[in-house]
């Protein structure tokens, strides 16, 4: 599984945290958001909702972990792009039963709000447990085919209630599109990853 860990300015200094929790639960991550190093220009959750898109939408991600400062903002902003399916998460019991229920492809993270003290301690524990068994077994077992169901027609609603992502870009703020696509560690990781004629169809 390839993990795009995108992160937007508030969040910037989690980064480092982020990824080495991930590491120690040994998946594939990529840094593609903001991380300590990063200056100008700021991205917010705006941003990295629509960087979460595309990378879900060209297939360069199988999974995304964002977050913000509550981990509302990113949660709401990606869930605006078609195919996403976004949780907030701030425990590990949070984390579990978003994968056997809900089975979902990004969670949100609140990066600020009440982080403190051993918040590192929680990604680690939050990573463990997402990742630990196979999504979408259902929870409990005896729901596991309604809830199958539930995740089926979900995906329906998404596919009716979404423009596809290249027509969606073109009513998107030009300014907003062109800070994602010039944010370099995203542009490469697309185009090192991403299926070339889904990238190229968002390019028209």
């Amino acid at each position: 599984m390839r993990i795009a860990v995108i992160n937007e300015f508030s969040a910037r200094d989690k980064n480092g945290q982020i990824m080495q929790a991930l590491q120690a639960a040994g998946m594939q991550a990529h840094s593609i958001g903001m991380d300590e190093s990063s200056g100008e220009p700021e991205l917010t959750y705006v941003h990295t909702g629509l960087m979460a898109g595309l990378a879900l939408y060209t297939k360069a991600a199988d999974f995304v972990v964002g977050g913000c400062g509550t981990g509302q903002g990113f949660t709401i902003s990606a869930m605006q792009y078609p195919g996403v399916f976004c949780g907030l998460i701030t425990s590990p019991l949070d984390a579990w039963l978003f994968s056997q229920i809900n089975g979902g492809n990004c969670v949100s993270l609140a990066l600020n709000k009440g982080y403190g003290w051993a918040g590192d301690i929680n990604l680690r524990y939050i990573f463990e447990k997402l990742f630990c068994d196979p999504a979408g077994q259902g929870y409990p077992p005896q729901r596991r085919e309604s809830q199958e169901k539930s995740r089926g027609a979900l995906a329906a609603i998404s596919k009716s209630a979404h423009a596809d992502m290249p027509e969606l870009l073109k009513s998107i703020d030009p300014a907003i599109v062109n800070a994602v696509t010039g944010h370099q560690p995203f542009l490469k990781f697309i185009q090192t990853y991403g299926d070339e004629k889904l990238y190229e169809a968002t390019q028209t």
